[in-house]
């Protein structure tokens, strides 16, 4: 399980932008968004500096957590 730290999320279109944008990556990856600490949390075998570059492109910065 990977954690991001992600800034700008703060609806329900938000956390379906980000999900869809890592799915769309990896079918298989099992996503989920905390709005209230804005944190994503991946388990994928996508590698987390992909996974990051995928959430800017939605247009949030995000940042490994921890």
């Amino acid at each position: 399980m990977q954690v991001f730290n992600v800034q700008g999320m703060t609806c329900g279109h938000c956390v379906r932008a980000v999900t869809d944008a890592i799915k769309g990556e990896d079918p298989a990856a099992e996503v989920q968004v905390d709005l209230s600490k804005g944190e994503v949390r991946v388990q994928s075998q996508l590698a987390a500096e992909h996974i990051i570059g995928l959430i800017v492109e939605e247009g949030y910065s995000a940042d490994v957590a921890g």
